[in-house]
């Protein structure tokens, strides 16, 4: 038999306050796997916990991820919750410069005018599109 992944609110009534990340806000049961994810997910969305809750939850969820097989990367309960660390600020693509644009090839001229919505641009010249970008 399938183990059942929704709590309802007679279930979640139900489950001890240690089964829960927060057990004093009674939030982010750890009962399976599924809602492990969900606790890693939501971390940073539970409201009027303190960084001592937030710590000892870090750890009650680790363990309950250990226990389900879940994967958990964040290292410190501040990471929790968070976007993947994988991609920084430095990796967004940053609107190049005019000297940039000056030495750009067609292809690098028609991907910033197809990101600035010029119509036509498929159908310009390498020049006709310098000039509609203002280059």
């Amino acid at each position: 038999m399938a183990k059942k992944h929704e709590l309802d609110a007679a279930d979640r009534n139900a489950l001890p306050d240690s089964e829960y990340a927060f057990p004093r806000l009674r939030k982010e049961p750890l009962s399976d796997a599924s809602h492990v994810r969900n606790a890693i997910a939501r971390f940073d969305q539970v409201k009027d916990a303190t960084d001592g809750e937030r710590r000892e939850a870090f750890d009650r969820i680790r363990r309950a991820a250990r226990k389900f097989g879940v994967d958990m990367t964040a290292e410190r309960w501040q990471d929790l919750g968070k976007p993947s660390a994988t991609r920084t600020s430095s990796d967004k693509k940053q609107t190049p410069s005019k000297g940039d644009l000056r030495a750009a090839s067609r292809d690098e001229l028609y991907a910033e005018a197809k990101r600035r919505n010029i119509r036509g641009r498929s159908r310009m010249t390498k020049a006709q599109i310098k000039q509609a970008l203002g280059v």
